[in-house]
């Protein structure tokens, strides 16, 4: 039982399972400062870990979360004390959701019947790749994305869509596929539309994200298909990160939702058109002087979709 415990104070969650079954209190105890040292742990990991199901474990987050020692999100626990510059998948899911349904459904109006589209890892994508679901109209769609979480909510429509999922190396924080190996298929295509999610987008700095590997590979993505689009609520205007996806003139658009008047402005006088998911074109028009951003959609009978 010691050497068992010992290994578990070390390592953690990856530790031997505890062979004995704790009383609550300890329970609790030990969940919460593995959950202090890790930052972020899924509830399905303690439960292997405790042996026990996931209500249970269920049970001792929330009684856990309730008393101020942890944070809970949907698949787990987050630290109160260590937050996480990179916010886990099942985190930020949650944040902002009605802005990125929005966001989803706008871009996916975009994709048209024979398309190949390439759909960036992330919460916001995700919702692109929900709203295709819903559209019947479209046939011999071809996907291709890093994002396992996009895959397997794409796989419904298979055979009327092709999914491809590029391969590399698994971030279990984001279920996104990096380096290496991940950029052999985005570099052997030519995709019509691409959707591009970051953690920033600056008018000096462009857009940017927390995570280099990630960064890496929406850079290709970017210039990999001839359209791209930059998809980001307003929580994410006016940010700059560590890593450099692209200057704003590289997309065609950015579709947001959820932004201030001042956020929208700014960009736009950076010379990027902004598609406000939320609001309606007339609204969005006369917010703009009376300019409407006409070159987001592919006129009737343009099969090319080539950028300018």
């Amino acid at each position: 039982m010691r050497k068992h415990l010992k290994a578990y104070e070390n390592d953690g969650v990856n530790a031997n399972p505890i062979d004995e079954q704790l009383p609550a209190g300890r329970r609790r105890d030990r969940i919460a400062d593995l959950v202090g040292r890790r930052g972020f742990i899924r509830t399905a990991e303690l439960a292997r870990e405790f042996r026990l199901s996931e209500v249970t474990i269920r049970t001792d987050l929330e009684s856990l979360a309730s008393d101020g020692l942890l944070s809970r999100v949907h698949g787990g626990a987050l630290s109160l004390d260590r937050p996480v510059v990179e916010r886990p998948f099942e985190e930020e899911s949650s944040v902002g959701i009605e802005a990125k349904r929005a966001i989803g459904v706008t871009a996916a109006s975009l994709v048209r019947s024979g398309d190949c589209v390439v759909i960036d890892v992330g919460t916001t994508t995700t919702q692109i790749a929900l709203a295709l679901l819903e559209r019947d109209d479209l046939d011999d769609v071809v996907v291709v994305t890093n994002g396992l979480t996009i895959a397997l909510a794409l796989e419904q429509a298979v055979p009327r869509f092709t999914v491809i999922v590029s391969g590399g190396t698994l971030r279990p924080l984001q279920h996104s596929l990096v380096n290496p190996l991940a950029t052999s298929v985005f570099a052997s295509i030519t995709a019509d539309v691409a959707f591009i999610g970051c953690t920033g987008v600056d008018a000096a700095h462009g857009a940017t994200n927390v995570n280099l590997p990630e960064t890496d590979l929406k850079r290709l993505m970017t210039q990999t298909a001839r359209r791209s689009y930059l998809v980001a609520d307003g929580a994410k205007l006016g940010e700059a990160h560590l890593g450099v996806i692209a200057p704003l003139d590289t997309f065609e658009a950015l579709v947001t939702a959820g932004a201030s008047g001042a956020q929208i402005s700014g960009l736009r006088g950076a010379g990027l058109t902004v598609i406000e998911a939320d609001r309606d074109d007339d609204d969005a028009a006369r917010d703009d002087g009376g300019h409407r951003h006409e070159g987001h959609h592919r006129p009737e009978g343009d099969e090319t979709g080539d950028a300018t």
